[in-house]
């Protein structure tokens, strides 16, 4: 994977950490909570598609090669 798609998930999951902290913490408005809560949603939506996509990837790669075999 390029260093830039690297990063990037780094970065969204560290946003997802920030905001589950924010949540967690007792000071945060109802509607920025809100706001908050759809913006976890939407990254979490994110990483799962970017893995599933990997994870299609290397079941293809294990195929072609034979190396390793499947859990």
């Amino acid at each position: 994977m390029p260093k830039s798609k690297e990063a990037k998930l780094e970065d969204q999951l560290k946003r997802l950490e920030a905001i589950v902290e924010a949540l967690e913490g007792q000071d945060v408005a109802l509607e920025d909570s809100l706001k908050l809560f759809e913006e976890g949603v939407q990254i979490t939506r994110e990483c799962r598609t970017r893995l599933e996509d990997t994870q299609k990837k290397i079941e293809v790669l294990v195929k072609e090669t034979g190396e390793l075999k499947p859990l």
